[in-house]
């Protein structure tokens, strides 16, 4: 019985610590991912053509940033999931 507990114990501290891990490394990415897109487009300003309505730039720009947020979501989702299921074995 104690291994078991032992096993949950450890499974709920990899899902915290791994939860706090992925949000940190989603903050980063949203921020490299506005970053990296500012450069790669230098000729246009993507917050002054979505300030003026621009709606193909705001869209755009949108679901580039979302795709990347959902990607390192499901990497870290992923990693939390292994964490879980080895502490749990």
């Amino acid at each position: 019985m104690t291994e078991t507990m032992s096993n949950i114990g450890w499974s709920v501290i990899f899902s915290v610590v791994g939860g706090l891990v992925g949000m940190a490394l989603i903050l980063l990415a949203s921020v490299v991912v506005t970053r990296l897109m500012c450069r790669l487009t230098p000729n246009i300003d993507e917050e002054k053509e979505i300030a003026r309505g621009n709606r193909a730039v705001a869209e755009y720009y949108s679901r580039i940033v979302a795709a990347c947020i959902l990607g390192v979501s499901m990497v870290v989702a992923a990693a939390i999931l292994g964490g879980v299921l080895s502490a749990l074995h």
